[in-house]
């Protein structure tokens, strides 16, 4: 019974890995065919890597949403570090108002009425103070730092609770100011944690295409917004190739916070 059991769980173990991964290895083959019907194999080509390369709204419009998903993810670490903080050492005070449910609304709000809260924001802080004077990329990156600032305070804070306060005593005993001790001693076993949450608020940043639709302005299209309008004309190969690209960078970004992750547990 132990045998088939396992059998079993590795069965349906493998096949929810084949679901996920399978067809993200299917477009990067095909990334390469020379067809220009993305469902017919023809002969293995470069050609649409060329061809993306020449393709002035795709590059714009990629390099925009990772300058949005960096800075973005930038602020989203920053603010979830503070939120952590307050949330674990200052529990007592912040968990009488409420302020745990404020941070964590945007994981349970469905985006559509993220998007929308946000545009009715920024269009009476438009009329109101004349800020911002019109929609665009900061717009995009203020909205994707409001619900990526919760993902990176749940990463953040769960990796603060399993952090020894005696580690902060010692520090304090020995003379070190409370910045210094922060500085030297909580940083650096935050970083793994940091690096995760600034990973994965990139990451939803990169991906995101319902709340920017809602935030944007003339001019200011990221790439899923794009790319999901090229999709309703018919797929072009040069989608695949971007794809297969963003995957590998991607790929690298997760290579490198592992490495650097099992650096800082040997330390």
């Amino acid at each position: 019974m132990t045998g088939r059991r396992s059998i079993a769980l590795f069965s349906v173990l493998g096949f929810g890995y084949a679901f996920l991964y399978v067809p993200i290895a299917i477009l990067i083959v095909y990334s390469f065919n020379d067809s220009r019907l993305v469902t017919v194999w023809s002969h293995a080509s470069l050609r649409w890597y060329g061809a993306l390369l020449e393709n002035e709204q795709l590059l714009d419009a990629a390099w925009l949403s990772f300058r949005v998903a960096a800075v973005s993810a930038t602020l989203s670490v920053l603010l979830g570090t503070a939120a952590a903080f307050a949330l674990q050492r200052l529990k007592p005070f912040f968990a009488e108002r409420g302020y745990e449910a404020l941070v964590m609304l945007p994981l349970i709000v469905p985006e559509v009425l993220i998007g929308l809260s946000l545009l009715l924001l920024f269009v009476v802080l438009g009329n109101a103070v004349g800020w911002p004077a019109e929609r665009g990329a900061l717009t995009i990156t203020l909205a994707h730092a409001s619900f990526g600032t919760a993902y990176a305070t749940v990463v953040i804070r769960a990796r603060l609770s399993q952090l020894d306060p005696s580690l902060d005593e010692a520090a304090a005993i020995l003379g070190a100011t409370p910045w210094r001790t922060f500085r030297r001693v909580t940083l650096p076993l935050l970083m793994p944690a940091i690096a995760a949450g600034w990973l994965l608020a990139f990451t939803l940043s990169l991906d995101d295409v319902v709340v920017a639709s809602f935030v944007t302005g003339p001019g200011a299209s990221t790439l899923p917004i794009v790319v999901f309008s090229s999709v309703r004309l018919g797929v072009s190969p040069q989608i695949n190739a971007l794809a297969a690209l963003i995957v590998v960078f991607v790929s690298c970004l997760i290579l490198a916070a592992t490495l650097m992750t099992r650096r800082r547990d040997r330390v």
